[in-house]
């Protein structure tokens, strides 16, 4: 509700401030559960998603965003669920809460780089959206961002006004089976067509993350299943 709220509110500003082109809207099931898979940026990758899209939109982000007042309630609130992406018994948590999310026919957004490019490459898909499509049975949907990076890079604090991005939905891809070889294949038949729709060079390497410099120690948190929103 919260980000119907936003999209509402904010979406024909966003516009005004960063003239978006939506393409390939078609693509996007009008109902059901399905994986949006996209290139990632820029922060405002996320932002322009939950903004321009027709459906309410829920994200897998990282669990550091609960460590600072301001983010810790917005970002849930707007359909994150957090991921400790450096303890795998908390992460099968989160998934099994995204799986409930599918399961009810919402529409759920997955980076499979993992973390934000720095080097403006498209890297190596992590499997972790296509072992959920494969289980729940729901199509993966390519997406390519352009321009975000130009808007807000990694690191930078204060976004630039007046640059332009355009995001374009590519076919959707069926759920693969649950094998490892078939879920790696479609993690790479996406990768595949985000590199086609984003313009980006391909590169057979995971994306790696910035090492803090004084990682806190986070406490055990149980997310809650999440219910999808409707329009």
């Amino acid at each position: 509700m919260f980000q119907r709220g936003a999209r509402r509110l904010l979406a024909a500003p966003a516009r005004h401030a960063w003239p978006v082109e939506l393409t390939g809207m078609d693509h996007l099931p009008a109902e059901g559960g399905a994986i949006l898979c996209p290139n990632h940026r820029s922060f405002f990758d996320s932002v322009f998603i939950a903004l321009m899209l027709d459906r309410p939109v829920h994200f897998i982000g990282k669990a550091e965003y609960l460590d600072s007042w301001k983010t810790r309630h917005l970002f849930p609130a707007m359909g994150m669920i957090p991921i400790d992406r450096d303890n795998g018994a908390r992460a099968m948590v989160t998934l099994a809460s995204a799986a409930s999310i599918l399961e009810q026919g919402g529409l759920l957004c997955i980076y499979p780089e993992g973390t934000r490019s720095r080097d403006g490459l498209l890297h190596r898909g992590h499997t972790g959206a296509a072992r959920l499509a494969a289980a729940v049975g729901c199509p993966l949907i390519p997406v390519g961002i352009i321009g975000t990076a130009e808007i807000q890079p990694p690191d930078v604090v204060m976004p630039r006004f007046g640059r332009q991005c355009s995001i374009t939905i590519g076919a959707p891809i069926p759920a693969p089976d649950a094998d490892r070889r078939s879920v790696r294949a479609a993690t790479d038949t996406v990768m595949a067509r985000v590199a086609e729709l984003s313009g980006q060079e391909y590169v057979a390497t995971y994306s790696r993350r910035p090492v803090p410099a004084a990682a806190p120690s986070r406490p055990a948190v149980a997310f809650p299943v999440l219910q999808p929103s409707t329009v």
